[in-house]
């Protein structure tokens, strides 16, 4: 942070686009990024948390809170999975603002099922909002943030696909996809001064509320998660989309309740090397014995983030 820069109004000046903004960890991020003097885009279709239907009163109802608290914003209706609806929702911020800064792909749907009885429809749908819908509105933005020399992305990615979860094969596959995305575009417009950073968020939203409680073990993991809180998370992300975080890009973060972790990248943990090459018989009797303690265990999100919020 620059030293004249008030730490009450860090995106003074700045415009974002915050998909998904109408509820939960959007809606959270919208209202802080206003309080902070950013003009915002709130873009919401309004849909079931499964994707279906279509509502404009959420996106709205957030519009009209950030006006009533002194701020300016627009509701954008725009899906995320259509190329020509994110391209409508840039135009949208440089019509109405004259400039765009920022744009944090939160948008999500949940249809979590085991994998072996998972459909191809709904594999394709999870997909299309959770993995394309980054792409479409990162990609629309891109040539504006490059023409400008500036400009910040940040992705909400998840600890089912980080760690891993049961029965949410297609939505854990397009949140992996997305920290390679981020990463792939800090990479390209780096010498663009455009960031790219993750979020894994913990909070207790209408998403995460369709968890199974089967289990006493899943009804315990719902009540810890009941304590975070979406609106947590935007301090976070405010912080990201603000100059104060100019050398940042490139990482992944997670945000649970009151700690946030940096999250590591994949790298080797462990080489063997034979001066002929390997056999398959050689691998299973050398390699993969030596290799075994560096395995990972099939952990959950809940195995490895196994203790209270705090």
């Amino acid at each position: 942070m620059t030293e004249t820069q008030d730490p009450d109004r860090m995106l003074a000046g700045k415009v974002v686009i915050v998909t998904g903004a109408g509820r939960g960890i959007g809606r959270g991020i919208a209202l802080l990024a206003a309080s902070h003097g950013a003009k915002v885009v709130v873009n919401d279709i309004g849909a079931s948390g499964s994707g279906e239907g279509q509502d404009a009163s959420p996106g709205e109802s957030v519009v009209a809170e950030i006006e009533a608290a002194g701020g300016e914003a627009v509701a954008s209706t725009d899906s995320v999975a259509d190329y020509a609806g994110a391209e409508r929702m840039v135009e949208q911020a440089l019509d109405r603002f004259g400039r765009l800064d920022g744009v944090v792909n939160n948008a999500g749907i949940l249809r979590d099922t085991i994998f072996h009885k998972l459909e191809p429809e709904d594999w394709n749908a999870v997909l299309a909002v959770n993995l394309t819908g980054p792409f479409n509105v990162s990609r629309a933005a891109a040539p504006h943030f490059r023409r400008q020399n500036g400009g910040a992305f940040v992705h909400m990615t998840s600890a089912s696909a980080l760690v891993g979860n049961f029965a949410q094969a297609h939505y854990s596959a397009a949140k992996m996809g997305v920290t390679a995305l981020s990463k792939s575009i800090a990479l390209d417009m780096q010498r663009f001064a455009v960031r790219s950073n993750c979020i894994c968020p913990f909070a207790w939203t209408r998403l995460v509320a369709t968890i199974p409680g089967d289990t006493p073990e899943e009804r315990e993991r719902v009540e810890r998660m009941k304590q975070m809180s979406p609106d947590k998370i935007a301090p976070l992300a405010v912080c990201l989309l603000s100059d104060a975080a100019s050398k940042v890009t490139g990482q992944i973060f997670a945000s649970r309740n009151h700690e946030i972790f940096l999250m590591g990248q994949s790298r080797p943990l462990r080489g063997m090397q034979r001066d002929a090459g390997w056999t398959p018989d050689q691998i299973a009797r050398h390699a993969l014995p030596a290799l075994e303690a560096q395995f990972y265990p099939l952990d959950r999100s809940s195995d490895v983030f196994c203790w209270d919020p705090v």
